[in-house]
């Protein structure tokens, strides 16, 4: 199987996510997409992140509706630091020798230098690169890129650009403005609900 990951911290997940997920699964012929909200995001050790039970629950409101995504808690039941060459390995011995599509935006493929073993991340699976507002593919063949293997790994996925934001929708929220559409029905209710993101 052809199996789709789209890690991140979903504080909150939006309808950015859920479209870029549907893109990925249906151009690359995935069976099934992960969505792995990050335990303990070492990248945002400087915010503070909404509770992992929160942000769980928000992704299973926002993928409820569609019977190929699915919610993988593996990050949030591990302790210390979310890695992903950690999680996609897990996986790997979960799930045995399926090929993994690790979908990110261009701006996470920028600081892919910056993560725990690359060279390891881009041994387990192919990257799936989707575009950022701004942003165009880096030059992966530049020293400060120096990661056997990365260009064969990178697949570039055109999907739609949408410009909405976890940090924008908390921000309304703040300021008492409206999120529908932003995000999803279930996910707008529970922020609403628990109070999440006001000041």
């Amino acid at each position: 199987m052809n199996i789709g990951i789209l890690g991140g911290t979903f504080d909150p997940i939006h309808i950015g996510h859920l479209i870029i997920a549907e893109e990925a699964r249906v151009k690359l012929g995935l069976s099934e997409v992960l969505f792995v909200p990050a335990g303990h995001p070492w990248l945002k050790v400087d915010r503070a992140i909404t509770s992992a039970a929160s942000r769980v629950e928000m992704v299973r409101r926002a993928i409820g509706g569609n019977h190929y995504f699915r919610l993988c808690t593996l990050e949030v039941e591990r302790s210390g630091p979310s890695y992903t060459v950690d999680t996609i390995a897990s996986l790997k011995e979960e799930l045995g020798e399926q090929s993994f599509f690790f979908i990110l935006g261009q701006d996470s493929l920028n600081d892919l230098p910056l993560w725990k073993d690359p060279a390891g991340l881009v041994g387990l699976c192919q990257l799936v690169v989707v575009p950022r507002l701004g942003l165009s593919l880096p030059e992966l063949n530049s020293g400060s890129f120096a990661i056997p293997g990365l260009g064969d790994r990178v697949i570039e996925l055109p999907t739609p650009v949408i410009g909405v934001s976890s940090s924008e929708v908390r921000q309304r929220v703040a300021r008492g403005l409206p999120v529908r559409y932003l995000v999803g029905d279930g996910v707008a209710d529970y922020i609403a609900e628990q109070g999440l993101y006001r000041n």
